[in-house]
């Protein structure tokens, strides 16, 4: 079965990363999880949660966090510096990316062709293969240059789906506010799902 990346990086909104993944591997896809050096940081401060340890180890204790066995081969983690892993190759069997949430350093390096870490260098590989490329940046405002960068890759394959979240469906939690936007995310994934009622027109009360 081919597997899908999963990539968390230094932007605020972890918990959109962490809620796709538990939708996608509610759906029985595999995935491989890459989180950079302030994903961890993020991941630390808004979601109370840091492993520390080699590549095994941190898988584990990822699916343990997913409420899978440790032993559940449908998480694979591997370190972002690790540019030795299958997913650095055009050869990889990875179907497709999403990069949530995305940093605009993450944008600009990407949109630049700069492969210094595994994200980039897999985010390089999606676009030069012509797979399913997703990035969900989370920053605002937006300045000219952050901009310019999200239409470069726009216009090279990828699907911007930046966290702004809609509130016709009027969410009553943070979790509904969350579900909206991974909602966005399957949709383009063609994944079919019943995270938020969706807009049937306008009916005052």
């Amino acid at each position: 079965m081919s597997k899908l990346v999963v990539a968390i990086t230094g932007a605020s909104g972890a918990i959109y990363g962490k809620r796709l993944a538990e939708e996608l591997l509610s759906r029985g896809k595999k995935l491989i999880l890459l989180i950079s050096k302030n994903g961890w940081l993020i991941l630390q401060q808004e979601m109370n949660f840091l492993v520390q340890g080699d590549e095994d180890m941190v898988s584990g204790k990822l699916r343990a966090w997913f409420g899978l066995d440790e032993e559940d081969d449908r998480v694979v983690y591997y370190h972002y510096d690790n540019l030795l892993a299958p997913l650095a190759s055009g050869s990889s069997r990875a179907s497709g990316m999403i990069i949530c949430p995305c940093s605009m350093a993450t944008v600009a390096a990407i949109a630049h062709g700069f492969s210094s870490n595994l994200i980039t260098r897999t985010a390089d590989v999606m676009l030069k293969e012509n797979k399913p490329f997703i990035l969900v940046p989370r920053e605002t405002p937006l300045n000219e240059i952050h901009l310019q960068n999200l239409l470069t890759l726009k216009r090279c394959g990828a699907q911007v789906v930046p966290a702004m979240p809609a509130f016709y469906h009027k969410p009553q939690t943070v979790e509904d506010i969350v579900d909206f936007m991974v909602g966005k995310i399957l949709d383009l994934l063609g994944a079919e799902h019943k995270l938020f009622k969706r807009w049937e027109g306008y009916h005052p009360d």
